[in-house]
């Protein structure tokens, strides 16, 4: 409560840009974030079936747009720039979520924070021009044991799935949640009649 009066009063636009993603602006903000979480996760998706289904060289497999436009797989920077985007986008909207949703989207919160490490420590490796672990190219630490495409595949799974779930928690909360906590938003559809008055 206090940091919150604290931002409010030191960052009062910022503070209301939170307040409004977090109440009327909420589905809105929770829609544009989804597709681009989608997007992402599809181009992961994609790459993993050049790779696996059609057999193309790990190299030439880029997904759809890094067919079209090759740097967008080459720049460290550009993904580290997303996993920015993905760690600001559910730290911003965190807020909004409450009961077993806000625990949910946290989960996805925080293997995002790891997720974003680790795109840290390659951007930092790609600035430096020196790699870690005596690799050819830049090299994130769970990439030692588990190669590039599965790794951040994986990641961006396991940031997906608990925000799914989170979702389904917030748009269909158990009438015990929404009595308990009523959303500052207007994202609740209904309480789920699967899930008890909890």
């Amino acid at each position: 409560m206090i940091a919150t009066l604290d931002m409010e009063r030191r960052f009062p636009r910022f503070a209301h840009l939170v307040e409004a993603l977090n109440g009327p602006l909420h589905e809105r903000a929770l829609k544009v974030f989804m597709v681009i979480v989608l997007a992402h996760w599809a181009e992961h998706i994609v790459q993993a079936y050049q790779i696996f289904v059609l057999g193309m060289a790990r190299p030439d497999s880029r997904g759809v747009l890094g067919q079209i436009f090759p740097v967008l797989v080459k720049s460290e920077a550009l993904h580290y720039a997303y996993a920015i985007v993905m760690l600001v986008g559910l730290a911003l909207l965190l807020p909004g979520f409450s009961g077993r949703a806000r625990t949910w989207w946290a989960i996805a919160l925080a293997v995002q924070f790891w997720h974003h490490i680790e795109h840290f420590v390659l951007q930092g490796q790609a600035i430096m021009g020196q790699n870690l672990f005596g690799s050819p190219v830049p090299i994130s630490i769970v990439q030692v044991w588990v190669p590039r495409v599965e790794l951040h595949l994986f990641y961006n799974t396991v940031v997906f799935l608990p925000m799914l779930v989170a979702m389904y928690y917030h748009l269909y909360p158990s009438a015990g949640e929404l009595a308990a906590h009523p959303p500052a938003c207007t994202c609740a559809r209904r309480p789920s009649p699967t899930h008890s008055a909890a």
